[in-house]
């Protein structure tokens, strides 16, 4: 049976034609009145996936120790953002402020702001950090944010910006060989579908310039929600100092493929079932956001594993103090981080990234 935003999408097909993947992302996951974030708590294990903090509090306390020495690296500002996109349940945030409290100073200058579309996720954040200490605010964009230091955290954020596709039609004629993969419908349902006309110059432009030897059939995804990132940061930190750090699944360089995938229940199921009511991800191309920043003026350091910045936080010295204080969680402990540093698990595939101010120090966990 189709979900009430399927049926949405398939008239809006009839009357305007397909839609493209990017713009069949957006409706699926933001859509206020039917849309995934808008309308439920999808974390944990009652919900479609598990994101690292909910793993283990020592990946939040490590970001807290990279938060204080960041804000330390922006010369102790008396007054200063956190910020943190697609916040879940708050949890990341709690642990993370567990650690900055640990420096007076550092607490007091702290206003923690988080950037949120789902009013029932607002509501489990509230919760979660109502005793923290801190007075906590909520922002719907990053242009919402008062001029002063910033420091902003995105963890499993990136994966959720929409991506358009395109096909290699012809890996001989340039630009003109490629064509946008779109969305359209049939009796049957939704699917993909090209009319295999040439892409545009100013679409053209979006395409990474590593990509210029294709083969036929290849198939190229492109964020341009990325670069419109890179370029509010990148303004943000020109009027005051700031870092923003991010982690997410990903290969190092730029690669052809389709990566569009779709959660329910921890299961990955087909990218058209039950839209508006599974998550819907797309691969991070660290390469191409690397060279968007680098082109809006942002200094960049990474990507690097996720096993290996954690370890330069001080993961393992952290796993022995609390194993010390705890030592019957020892087995519950060893799960935790086999699941956050394993090369089988997210260790490797898990990348963080550094996009910084020019002139700040080389941030805390990278080479």
């Amino acid at each position: 049976m189709s979900t009430p935003l399927e049926q949405r999408i398939r008239a809006r097909i009839r009357e305007t034609g397909p839609i493209s993947v990017a713009e069949y992302m957006t409706l699926c996951l933001l859509d206020p009145v039917d849309g995934y974030y808008p309308t439920r708590d999808p974390l944990g294990s009652d919900g479609d996936f598990i994101t690292a903090p909910e793993i283990s509090q020592i990946f939040g306390e490590c970001l807290g120790l990279w938060a204080v020495q960041s804000w330390e690296d922006m010369g102790r500002p008396e007054s200063f953002n956190l910020v943190e996109l697609g916040p879940g349940r708050g949890v990341m945030m709690a642990d993370i402020l567990r650690v900055v409290s640990l420096e007076p100073a550092c607490k007091a200058a702290c206003s923690v702001v988080l950037i949120e579309a789902s009013p029932a996720l607002q509501a489990v954040q509230a919760k979660t950090l109502g005793r923290s200490g801190f007075q906590v605010m909520w922002a719907d964009r990053i242009e919402a944010l008062s001029v002063e230091p910033t420091l902003i955290i995105g963890n499993e954020y990136l994966d959720c910006l929409p991506v358009r596709q395109f096909i290699c039609t012809d890996p001989f004629a340039g630009d003109k060989g490629w064509s946008e993969r779109r969305v359209g419908a049939d009796d049957n349902g939704l699917r993909f579908e090209t009319d295999g006309q040439p892409i545009s110059e100013a679409t053209a432009a979006l395409f990474p310039g590593t990509h210029e030897t294709p083969k036929l059939d290849d198939l190229l995804e492109v964020c341009p929600a990325a670069e419109q990132l890179t370029d509010h940061l990148a303004t943000l930190f020109s009027m005051a100092p700031g870092r923003a750090l991010f982690i997410d699944y990903g290969p190092e360089t730029s690669s052809f493929g389709d990566t569009l995938q779709a959660l329910k229940r921890h299961e990955k199921v087909g990218v058209f079932e039950a839209p508006g009511d599974t998550d819907l991800t797309a691969r991070v191309d660290f390469e191409g956001l690397s060279s968007l920043a680098e082109t809006a003026g942002l200094d960049v350091q990474g990507p690097d594993t996720q096993r290996a910045f954690l370890s330069r936080l001080g993961l393992e010295l952290r796993a022995v103090a609390l194993l010390r204080a705890h030592p019957d969680a020892k087995p519950k402990l060893a799960r935790q981080l086999h699941r956050l540093t394993d090369e089988d698990e997210m260790g490797t595939l898990f990348k963080a990234i550094c996009l910084s101010a020019k002139g700040l120090p080389h941030p805390l966990g990278f080479a």
